[in-house]
């Protein structure tokens, strides 16, 4: 029987990038030797070194061939000299865009053995999906700037909300709700945002009629912060815009216990297009090569992936894996712990099931 084969597009990226996804693929790859299917990588060195010497953070024909993979691993990109702006607008934001990744999923969940800030809080009381909005909102990239560097400077950021698009992230943080507790919070600021929030409201009103078995509440963003911390057990899945996402899931990955734990799926959920899975601790360039990165999230994301491509049974071994060292007590500094990558890596590997 032919195996099964994945294509996925591997992008290591800038700094610590490079270090995580080699961790990254040597769990998929025992895991994937287990479960009958087979990966066919394909790397691309796109990064900020690479723009450093072509001028640009990914050649010309690059979605092209992107769009050629089954699934998008990316490291991280960032490095000093090259301007955030530039790094996330030529690679990261393009992919998400051209693909229709509307769908930005980050689990927040805590482990067991690894350290809260919370303290004393049950691992157990930690566990939101959060489903941010992810190709429009703050990052529609329209707006500018005039009479720069004058004292009359004005900047101008416009955000987006399309009805479509508001419904399609609202309709899919619905379905994850049905599927886990049955409970939905929606972050808004629709006191302040008289139109782009009040929009996201009328439409979130408006979905919940056709999922009666789903508990849905509103809150206002920063009271919505203050609950991830206050009371965290009280929330399941969580569904944002961009902005208001990208910051609730910060929090939420340092209640975790660090950024080294925060795992991401940008989805495109109807499989026409490559989705892109990724760390979100960016690239730490001053820690590289060092030994120190926390490989775990980049492992965790890969595990996301799977899920994705309908390798259910492998992707509960991967979270299996990272549970039972985080159990076991083996983390990197970032953590509290004393191990390298490569021992997180190498105890992660050991622990999934051999073919």
């Amino acid at each position: 029987m032919k195996a099964r084969v994945h294509r996925i597009a591997v992008i290591p990226g800038d700094g610590i990038g490079r270090d995580v996804v080699a961790s990254g693929l040597a769990a998929l790859e025992k895991v994937a030797a287990g479960n009958g299917f087979d990966l066919e990588l394909t790397e691309y060195p796109w990064s900020c070194e690479w723009y450093a010497e072509h001028g640009q953070m990914m050649p010309d024909d690059a979605l092209e061939l992107l769009g050629e993979s089954d699934a998008i691993y990316l490291g991280a990109v960032g490095f000093p000299g090259v301007p955030d702006h530039i790094s996330l607008w030529g690679l990261l934001l393009p992919i998400r865009q051209a693909f229709d990744q509307y769908v930005n999923l980050r689990p927040i969940r805590a482990l067991e053995g690894v350290p809260s800030p919370l303290g004393a809080m049950d691992y157990r009381d930690l566990d939101i999906l959060l489903v941010r909005e992810n190709t429009e909102g703050e990052y529609a990239g329209i707006g500018g700037r005039s009479r720069v560097g004058t004292p009359d400077e004005v900047a101008v950021q416009t955000s987006v909300f399309t009805r479509r698009g508001v419904e399609r992230i609202v309709r899919y943080g619905f379905d994850r709700a049905r599927e886990r507790s049955g409970r939905l919070a929606s972050a808004t600021k629709s006191n302040a945002l008289q139109y782009s929030a009040v929009l996201w409201d009328d439409v979130v009103e408006e979905v919940a009629s056709d999922y009666p078995d789903v508990e849905v509440v509103s809150y206002l963003v920063d009271a919505l912060a203050a609950r991830f911390i206050s009371a965290p057990e009280s929330l399941d899945v969580v569904v944002a815009s961009n902005l208001f996402g990208d910051i609730l899931a910060d929090i939420g990955a340092a209640l975790m216990g660090s950024l080294g734990l925060a795992a991401s799926a940008n989805l495109n959920p109807t499989g026409t297009l490559p989705s892109l899975f990724e760390p979100v601790h960016g690239s730490a360039p001053d820690i590289a090569g060092q030994g120190k990165a926390n490989p775990m999230a980049a492992v965790w994301s890969g595990a996301m992936m799977l899920a994705h491509l309908g390798e259910a049974t492998a992707e509960h071994q991967l979270m299996a894996a990272i549970e039972e060292v985080a159990r076991d007590g083996v983390l990197t500094p970032d953590l509290g712990g004393k191990a390298t990558t490569a021992e997180i890596s190498t105890a992660i590997v050991e622990a999934i099931p051999s073919p």
